[in-house]
């Protein structure tokens, strides 16, 4: 194991950064315990002229946990459930799935 994935495993297993999530591939099925960070970023967009700020939200989660993350999975925490939209991408190491995520 590298730095990075020391790191990563590091940052994944802090309870003030992450938490346990029910990920399921498809949104259906029993689903896998992993862990997972989400972030609430504001997004700036314009429509006709105008700026309007938009909070996103984005979930990571680890390669090692998830080989194959795909848009329509879902993440059930905290009593709610996210439904991954669009394509994850890997961060620059591979360690790291970002994900954009709605609410179900």
């Amino acid at each position: 194991m590298n730095a990075f994935a020391a790191g990563t495993d590091a940052l994944f297993e802090d309870p003030n950064i992450s938490r346990n999530a029910l990920w399921r591939a498809g949104g259906a099925g029993e689903g896998t315990t992993v862990r997972v960070a989400l972030q609430t970023p504001d997004q700036i967009g314009t429509f006709g002229g105008g700026r309007f700020v938009a909070t996103g939200r984005l979930l990571a989660c680890r390669v090692a946990e998830i080989a194959d993350l795909e848009a329509g999975d879902s993440f059930e925490f905290d009593g709610e459930t996210f439904i991954v939209q669009g394509e994850p991408m890997r961060d620059g190491e591979g360690l790291i799935w970002n994900a954009e995520v709605r609410p179900q």
